[in-house]
C-alpha cells in the first residue's frame, strides 16, 4: 500500500492540472473572441489521451508494488518542486496567451520574457521532465520510461506545427 504522501502529492498534481485546464479554457475563450486562430486540432486529442493514461499508469503501477519500505527521495522531490515552479513561470510569462492548444492571436508580438527569453518551448521541456520525475518519485519505473517517449513522439508533431503557426504570426506583425 502506498504511503499517505503519495496520495497528497498525486491529488495535488491532479488538482494543479484541473486548475491549468480552467485557465487554458478561459485564455482560449479570450483569444478566440479577439480573432485567435487554432492550429493542429487533430493531434490535440492525443495529448489528452497520453496525459490521462499517464495518471492511470502511475496508479496501476503503484498498486502492484510493495511500498512497505518506501521513503520519498528528497532530491527527486526537490526536482519535482523545481519543475512545478518552472511550470508556473511559463504560465505567468505567457499570461492570457498560455494555452494547452495552439492558438495564435494575429497582430500580437511573440512573447519573449521569462523562460521564453532563453528557450523557444520551455513548457514542453518541463512536461517531459515531469513525465519522468513524477513516476520516479514513486518507483513507477515503467511509467517513467514510457511516457517521456510518448511525449517526445507528440512533440515531433506539435513543435513543428506550433513553429509554423508562430511564423505566420511573425509575418502578420
Amino acid at each position: 500500500m502506498m504511503p499517505e504522501i503519495f496520495w497528497w502529492i498525486f491529488i495535488f498534481i491532479v488538482l494543479e492540472r484541473i486548475v491549468e485546464l480552467v485557465i487554458a479554457k478561459r485564455n482560449e475563450k479570450w483569444m478566440l473572441e479577439r480573432g485567435g486562430v487554432e492550429w493542429g486540432r487533430g493531434h490535440y486529442k492525443w495529448f489528452i489521451v497520453v496525459h490521462l493514461l499517464f495518471f492511470i499508469s502511475i496508479l496501476l503501477e503503484v498498486t502492484v508494488r510493495d511500498y512497505s519500505n518506501f521513503v520519498l527521495n528528497s532530491y527527486v522531490f526537490a526536482l519535482f518542486l523545481l519543475t512545478q515552479a518552472a511550470r508556473v513561470w511559463c504560465i505567468q510569462s505567457l499570461g492570457k496567451f498560455w494555452n494547452t492548444k495552439i492558438i495564435i492571436l494575429p497582430d500580437c508580438p511573440l512573447i519573449t520574457r521569462g523562460p521564453y527569453k532563453f528557450v523557444k518551448h520551455p513548457n514542453y521541456i518541463i512536461v517531459g521532465v515531469e513525465l519522468f520525475i513524477i513516476p520516479i518519485m514513486f518507483g513507477a519505473y515503467f511509467t517513467a520510461f514510457l511516457f517521456p517517449i510518448l511525449h517526445l513522439t507528440l512533440m515531433t508533431v506539435r513543435i513543428p506545427m506550433e513553429n509554423r503557426a508562430l511564423a505566420e504570426l511573425k509575418k502578420g506583425t
